[in-house]
């Protein structure tokens, strides 16, 4: 079972941080390489407990729907999404955010299955894992890019 664990410091308050983190607005501008959009559950606006998205995009040529949903929640601290289906065994995505002065370290740990036993556990360590890490570190940069500058963080969050 893989672990991606990030921290990203943002130079923002924990509430502007925790608010861009569960825009799907947000999520749609930072996974436009894949495609990805939501097509059902909450498709706008700011996920809350208790409720799910559905997203479709493209990965490794194939069309995939994936469906999350929000298990933990208390603002402005953390938040964890859950999937319910698609492509992975399973995983748990816990985002937590901690202030000191202003600034907010906003860490991610990702922890997820494979299917496919040996098989899925193979491309973990040839590809997958670094893939995955790769799609949190661009959304991590879009969050701190948005969240650092007010107009773009008012662009998102209307």
């Amino acid at each position: 079972m893989p672990v991606i664990k990030l921290n990203t410091v943002i130079n923002a308050p924990a509430i502007v941080v925790f608010n861009l983190s569960r825009s799907i607005d947000l999520h749609k501008i930072s996974t436009a390489h894949t495609n990805e959009e939501a097509v059902a559950g909450k498709t706008s606006g700011l996920i809350a407990m208790g409720e799910s998205v559905t997203w479709r995009a493209r990965h490794f040529g194939l069309n995939q729907l994936l469906t999350s949903k929000i298990t933990a929640f208390e603002e402005p601290y953390y938040f964890t999404d859950e999937m319910v289906s698609g492509a992975f065994k399973r995983f748990k995505h816990d985002h937590i955010f901690k202030e000191d002065n202003g600034t907010t370290t906003m860490t991610d740990v990702f922890d997820y299955t494979t299917p496919l036993g040996l098989l899925g556990s193979l491309a973990d360590v040839l590809f997958l894992k670094k893939y995955m890490g790769g799609l949190l570190v661009e959304r991590n940069r879009v969050v701190k890019q948005y969240a650092e500058d007010v107009s773009l963080y008012k662009q998102v969050l209307k």
